[in-house]
């Protein structure tokens, strides 16, 4: 699958590149549907900041999950406040938190605005913040904080040879989940973001301080387990499947089930990181064939 999800060169124009005065607040774009918005930075410069669908707007978001006056961002005496203006898919603060009147922002905070994710830097040391962040978005999915592809084969192309060295083994999970696309067709791609988000934190949950989990694309995922062998990474993939069959997902007011199908490969002798991928690529695509919600290996 190519890797849709990483970073890709992005041409800026030179207004985004303007440096922000001293502790001017800015907007910077960790997550869009349009990859060349991937870092654009917004300083917030203004008393009042306007985000929505409409070119009248101060940060203009042309999507169709975005409401034409979406949000109104206004600078206080104590700080920096969001109010949502009654927009059709509501606005979003860290956690899937939806906005509610007034609030307050703080520095740090994730802001979600129809398909697009913004992070709110503050404070005199905005350069090194910028700077953070960018670094953060070549290894990171935006969207779900987990390690993306790129991340994901630096990863798996240091364990290989690290299990080879200490003769341990070395095990591989690829997951997907079933009828993403109908989720999307009948829900909105705004509850297919939410339940990706929500997957990502099920599994994380689960799996071990030295497991690696990432985006592997759309709505595929992997782990890669050290010191495991087969028969153990299929205990846990069963395991996973068990608890995402049983989380009931709750997406602006509706209640979804989920399952996920996985396919599960352990290194064998000379194999390479392609070969690791594959295997355990075929084994997914083995149980969508045969049924779904099930792990084949």
């Amino acid at each position: 699958m190519d890797s849709e999800y990483d970073l890709k060169t992005r041409v800026t124009g030179l207004e985004s590149l303007q440096i922000p005065r001293a502790g001017a607040d800015c907007l910077v774009v960790i997550h869009s549907p349009v990859q060349s918005e991937l870092g654009r930075r917004h300083v917030l410069d203004r008393p009042v900041t306007t985000i929505g669908r409409g070119r009248d707007n101060d940060i203009v978001l042309p999507s169709d999950c975005v409401s034409r006056r979406h949000v109104r961002l206004e600078h206080r005496p104590e700080g920096l406040f969001l109010l949502d203006l009654e927009s059709t898919n509501g606005t979003y603060v860290n956690d899937d938190t939806r906005a509610q009147g007034e609030h307050r922002l703080k520095r740090g905070d994730q802001l979600k605005v129809g398909d697009t994710i913004f992070k709110l830097l503050s404070g005199s040391d905005i350069e090194s913040q910028y700077h953070e962040i960018i670094f953060r978005m070549t290894v990171t999915d935006g969207l779900t904080n987990l390690s993306n592809r790129k991340q994901l084969d630096t990863l798996l192309a240091d364990e290989i040879p690290r299990a080879r060295r200490h003769g341990r083994d070395l095990s591989l999970l690829m997951l997907d989940i079933d009828h993403f696309k109908s989720i999307n067709d009948t829900h909105g791609h705004l509850t297919g973001d939410s339940v990706l988000r929500g997957l990502a934190a099920i599994l994380q949950k689960r799996l071990r301080p030295n497991d690696k989990l990432g985006r592997y694309g759309g709505e595929e995922f992997c782990a890669i387990l050290p010191e495991t062998n087969l028969a153990s990474a299929v205990r846990i993939a069963e395991e996973l499947r068990a608890l995402v069959a049983a989380h009931c997902f709750a997406a602006d007011g509706r209640e979804l089930r989920v399952t996920i199908s996985i396919g599960a490969a352990e290194l064998a002798e000379g194999a390479l990181s392609e070969m690791l991928y594959k295997s355990a690529d075929d084994k997914l695509y083995e149980a969508k064939r045969t049924g779904r919600n099930r792990v084949c290996y």
